[in-house]
């Protein structure tokens, strides 16, 4: 079932169960090693989601994403060294105006990613706005707050989290999550919308070839797809 926004709904506590614990536990669990291993070659890693804020549910996935632009080979070098299978790579645009993204597919729930091309600030600060930790604060157990699908700010407590709703009220969120107000507007459109006419999925979804790299592919694409090329245009 998709998730829907909440409008004008009430302040709420939630109570985590034991197994809501564990899930949480072991999902950073399984994040560290992977995140160790691209910061062995020095590539600065983040989670984001509920696996930064602690809300897991059955379901929750592990995206690693490297904030700055990479080079693919090194990024797949450092995960092969430690022994962590690639399934599968694509190339991903959310919409024609979004950077491209390269998606490294571990297993059904993991995923590690990182632009392609210069990402706008509203584009970094998405993963601020859903609540994110680097590696120290994972160690540390850190949780922090972030905005759900629901459009729900959840804030971590002790025995789980606080929720409240964020439609009108983006000026207190933005303050809360360090994020421009403008993030939290078009997040917020953006979740509003999809609500409204339905899930439009990505832009652009394209697997690599074996012998692909995410270079080649992109410049492949940019030689045959104007829209492609004109974001790419917008880098600077």
């Amino acid at each position: 079932m998709t998730t829907k926004p909440i409008k004008n709904a009430e302040t709420k506590n939630a109570v985590y169960t034991k197994g809501q614990w564990t899930k949480f536990a072991a999902l950073r669990e399984k994040a560290i090693p992977i995140m160790e291993s691209l910061e062995k070659f020095h590539l600065k890693t983040i989670v984001h989601g509920s696996i930064a804020r602690g809300d897991v549910k059955v379901g929750s996935d592990i995206d690693i994403f490297l904030p700055e632009i990479q080079n693919s080979f090194q990024v797949e070098t450092a995960l092969q060294q430690s022994n962590i299978s690639i399934n599968t790579r694509f190339i991903v645009q959310a919409t024609p105006n979004y950077a491209m993204k390269a998606h490294i597919e571990i297993d059904e729930l993991t995923t590690v990613s990182f632009p392609l091309m210069q990402m706008r600030r509203v584009e970094r600060e998405f993963y601020q706005f859903g609540g994110e930790v680097n590696l120290d604060q994972l160690k540390e157990n850190l949780r922090v707050p972030g905005v759900d699908k629901r459009l729900m700010l959840i804030e971590p407590t002790m025995e789980g989290h606080c929720e409240s709703c964020i439609v009108g009220r983006e000026e207190f969120a933005a303050t809360i999550l360090n994020v421009s107000s403008q993030t939290v507007l078009d997040r917020v459109h953006t979740l509003m919308r999809r609500n409204a006419v339905g899930r439009t999925g990505v832009f652009v979804k394209k697997e690599l070839l074996p012998e692909e790299t995410f270079e080649l592919a992109l410049k492949k694409m940019s030689e045959v797809n104007p829209a492609v090329r004109r974001r790419m245009k917008k880098e600077n």
